[in-house]
């Protein structure tokens, strides 16, 4: 077993004791700050009030204050650049399809002005000047939209299949678009006045690119794209020069570039890299000259970087396994941190928590795996549970996860893999289990089971799995392929049928899914053999099924007809159904009955021990 054995920066293991629970949620997790223009404020959200909403903190105070968005969780925000306003993307009910509202810093004039009826609202920015929102609405199709957050008016730019709003130049002349499935994503320049579109970049035939945004005199375009190397780099188009290839600006043939947050001041980008496994590492570019200084990291893992307008000031997310969620504070000029909450840290938490490890394995096919093994105290080998995360694009990283140190506490091990179709490893990785590689996605599932057996940490016959979203549908897949390899399950939120997961989903997620799953029409047999309802009668061992009731990303009768057939066949099986949240479960309260009801069933399935945990 090769096991990278470097200390995490963040976390600190828990002391040697006997039986201990799990470590106490902490009083909310803070993320997704977004910092007034003059860098004096900054709002975020926190659960610490038992759904995400928006909190608003002077950098200097002790105490924040909340702001009232109504009863439904908050997903992300944004400061105007003129200081007038907070937008809010707001998930009804929890569930996917999200609206857009606007209110001023101190929580008056709250009203909606996108994501009516049945679209679904997302926010791309700010107009430099004012306050005029860049927004896409979707629903059977993208809708690029401007709205004034003072007077509520709308001006559409542009509809298409698949169109998403990342730009709008200042004189509002020309908009940058991403079009195209997941993947396999492209930009394109849209002439506002004559409706001509163009593609940014010639078709390489491979990658994809996500993010962009115009250079600060509007003859640039900076992107992050795959599509000219196997790990995502950040570059540059200039606009000028359309025949010239883009220009190279930022990227390490280490890691990959997961976000680069632009200053408004086109003077820098804070750029946030993906290392091998899924740590984080910050850098930031000066466009000007081209150097590049990086800045310690304060966690495991950071996201939602954003400058304030100003760009004296840089806000961004950080959290590690024994580390929650929390906003911190950089200075751009001399890379100095400090958290935003003055309680940040391990006295949040306590001394509890277990640090994971980074485990290399191969694939039944010869394939390069890894994951992060969490391990009780005392020697192996334990029951073991392996958690496969949702996605598939996404990546099981070292992050805050009280679901893992909870089984933990119970003697359960938890191994929790990157198999192919996971971001943060390149290209070709991300891309290996689309269509019929997705066999080869269930068979590393197996792969990782023989292996844990192999290597002394599992105990054979109290191996289970775990997931959620795609995840879900990996626990749902391995159980009836490889039947015997596992004595029980939990899926929250899987796919159990590719054809009524087509039929029920979203409009907007099933066109883009085609280029992960498949085309339910073209490649209809493939989708049925993938599908775990096709095979179901194989299924033998006690499943609990976990969805939320307004999931309309997977429909909540995914989980429903897989019960109803366990049922039928006399399997033992659990089926809870979380009232008020969706595909995401954004209430701490559907968060720990998920986390509650998945513990209490694999230690039970499992027969785990419960002592000596550290």
């Amino acid at each position: 077993m090769s096991v990278r054995t470097e200390v995490p920066r963040t976390t600190r293991r828990a002391r040697p004791v006997g039986h201990r629970p799990a470590p106490p949620l902490p009083p909310g997790e803070d993320h997704a700050p977004a910092p007034s223009p003059d860098g004096r404020q900054v709002a975020f959200l926190s659960d610490r009030a038992g759904t995400p909403g928006v909190w608003v903190r002077d950098v200097d105070a002790v105490e924040a204050v909340a702001l009232f968005t109504g009863d439904d969780p908050v997903l992300s925000l944004s400061w105007s650049p003129d200081g007038q306003w907070l937008a809010c993307v707001v998930a009804p009910g929890g569930a996917p399809r999200t609206e857009l509202w606007v209110l001023r810093p101190d929580g008056s004039r709250r009203r909606q002005v996108a994501g009516f009826d049945r679209r679904s609202a997302a926010l791309a920015g700010w107009l430099p000047e004012g306050a005029v929102l860049m927004v896409t609405e979707t629903d059977e199709r993208g809708r690029a939209v401007l709205v004034d957050a003072g007077t509520g008016h709308r001006r559409v730019l542009a509809e298409g299949d698949l169109l998403t709003l990342l730009d709008v130049t200042p004189d509002v002349g020309v908009a940058l678009l991403r079009r195209g499935p997941r993947n396999a994503r492209w930009l394109e320049l849209l002439d506002v006045a004559t409706g001509e579109r163009r593609r940014l970049v010639p078709d390489t035939g491979q990658g994809s690119t996500d993010q962009g945004w115009f250079g600060p005199d509007g003859t640039s375009v900076l992107a992050r794209t795959d599509a000219f190397s196997e790990l995502a780099a950040l570059v540059r188009v200039d606009l000028t020069r359309p025949e010239q290839p883009p220009t190279r600006l930022a990227g390490r043939p280490d890691a990959e570039l997961e976000q680069a947050a632009p200053s408004a001041d086109g003077r820098r980008v804070a750029l946030l890299w993906n290392t091998y496994g899924g740590r984080s590492e910050m850098s930031l570019l000066d466009l000007a000259g081209g150097v590049q200084r990086a800045v310690v990291a304060p966690g495991e893992v950071l996201d939602d970087a954003v400058f304030a307008a100003g760009g004296d000031l840089l806000c961004l997310t950080a959290q590690g396994p024994v580390q929650p969620r929390e906003v911190w504070l950089v200075d751009p000029a001399s890379g100095a941190l400090r958290p935003l909450r003055p309680d940040t840290g391990v006295a949040r938490t306590g001394d509890g928590g277990v640090a994971p490890h980074l485990v290399d394995l191969r694939a039944r096919d010869g394939l390069p795996l890894s994951g992060w093994l969490y391990r009780p105290a005392g020697p192996g080998p334990w029951p073991t549970a392996i958690s496969l995360h949702g996605g598939p694009e996404a990546q099981e990283r070292p992050c805050y996860n009280p679901l893992f140190q909870a089984l933990v506490a119970q003697g359960i091990a938890v191994f929790a893999p990157n198999v192919r179709g996971s971001s943060g490893f390149g290209r070709s990785f991300v891309a290996a289990d689309n269509l019929a590689g997705r066999y080869g996605a269930i068979a590393d599932v197996a792969a990782c089971a023989d292996f844990l057996v192999d290597s002394g940490v599992a105990r054979p016959g109290q191996l289970g799995c775990l997931g959620r979203s795609y995840g879900g549908y990996l626990v749902l897949a391995v159980l009836v392929n490889f039947p015997g390899l596992f004595a029980a399950g939990v899926a929250e939120c899987g796919i159990s049928d590719f054809h009524t997961f087509y039929a029920g989903t979203e409009p907007w997620i099933a066109a883009a899914a085609v280029s992960k799953y498949g085309d339910p029409q073209r490649d209809a047999e493939l989708l049925r053999d993938l599908s775990p309802m096709t095979h179901l009668d194989r299924l033998d061992v006690p499943v609990m099924l976990i969805h939320g009731a307004n999931d309309t990303n997977v429909p909540a009768g995914e989980s429903a007809q897989v019960a109803q057939a366990l049922a039928a066949r006399d399997v033992p099986h659990g089926h809870l159904v979380l009232a008020g949240d969706g595909h995401d479960f954004l209430t701490r309260a559907n968060a720990e009955a998920a986390r509650t009801a998945t513990t209490t069933w694999l230690t039970r399935h499992l027969a785990a021990a419960t002592t000596t945990v550290g």
